[in-house]
């Protein structure tokens, strides 16, 4: 199963909000410039590797959905990827990834210690800027999803080469990890345009299932991606004994035999390399079932729209989840 590099851009389900995104980036650079001057090189660094923004764009979408998008909305989404940014710093520690988006990451330029403290201060920073709305609820919903990401990643630190993780338990780290920074981008979005909660649950809903949908296919792409095609250091998730979606597919469906193996490997610690993998005949199957449990997700967040009116805002949410479809279909190919 090789994968074919997507002919889609990202700025085309984003391209509603391209003039907005354009005043996130302002605003990130102007965040930069709030560091202390010893300090701001190393966190424009971080800053300067311009990720997709998919939650800042995500949270001006939600914005333009459910009445229209503010200045509010705009900063949601810049705290939101300041706080993305900080955990990509400490992932890189973590998994000892030596590239990301085809540079160097801060752990390969300047070690791990520098680099924890980095990602500290993004993510303090952050928290502060949310006190800036002078709503207590605001800062609570931002505080809630930033602890959600980090004790996603200390389940997922905790459970490594863990025979005894079930689907269960994989889909609530995702959920927490990354699922719940699309959450808040798009639950806060429709709690500052004043929505009632039913509305701002089936938008928190959207965001969730997104997020997890995204993150299965970037545990997919972890086995069948290039790092030219991708441009982040790829197979970390075998390397530490990440159990994700296809791993745990795998175990499901393999013979007996292949069990043992896989379960040995794990028990031990070992490496889970790739040649062992696809030398197993369900390896593909455990792939696509993965993918297929992404677009159901796909398909059941763009249910929870129809809470919304009709609007190009709401279209754009529907080309995220459409734009994220032909991912996986190039996951297939």
């Amino acid at each position: 199963m090789a994968l074919i590099k997507s002919n889609h851009d990202i700025n085309t389900p984003f391209k509603l909000v391209k003039g907005e995104l354009k005043d996130v980036e302002a605003q990130i650079r102007d965040q930069v410039r709030a560091f202390d001057p010893s300090v701001e090189p190393y966190v424009d660094y971080i800053c300067n590797t311009n990720g997709k923004r998919i939650r800042p764009a995500l949270a001006i979408l939600a914005g333009g959905a459910t009445g229209g998008v503010t200045p509010e909305h705009l900063k949601v989404g810049v705290i939101l990827e300041l706080i993305h940014m900080s955990t990509l710093v400490h992932d890189d520690i973590i998994d000892g990834a030596d590239t990301r988006r085809k540079m160097p990451t801060a752990n390969a330029k300047w070690g791990n210690g520098l680099a924890v403290l980095l990602g500290d201060a993004l993510f303090s920073h952050s928290l502060l800027l949310a006190t800036d709305f002078g709503d207590i609820e605001v800062c609570r919903k931002v505080g809630r999803g930033s602890r959600d990401v980090c004790q996603g990643e200390v389940m997922q630190t905790q459970r490594r080469f863990d025979l005894t993780l079930t689907k269960e338990d994989y889909f609530h780290i995702i959920e927490m990890k990354t699922g719940a920074l699309f959450a808040a981008a798009t639950g806060i979005s429709a709690y500052l345009s004043g929505m009632s909660k039913e509305v701002e649950e089936q938008m928190y809903d959207y965001g969730m299932k997104l997020g997890t949908a995204y993150q299965i296919y970037d545990d997919c792409l972890d086995l069948v991606g290039t790092e030219d095609q991708v441009g982040k250091t790829l197979r970390t998730d075998l390397e530490k004994g990440k159990l994700t979606l296809p791993l745990l597919n795998l175990l499901e469906k393999a013979d007996p035999s292949q069990r043992e193996k896989l379960n040995k490997r794990i028990i031990e610690q070992q490496a889970l390399d790739l040649p062992v993998l696809i030398g197993i005949a369900e390896y593909e199957g455990s792939v696509e079932s993965s993918l297929d449990t992404a677009a159901d997700l796909l398909k059941q967040a763009r249910a929870d729209l129809d809470v919304l009116d009709d609007s190009e805002w709401k279209d754009g949410l529907i080309h995220v989840t459409k734009y994220l479809d032909g991912l996986l279909e190039k996951c297939r190919q």
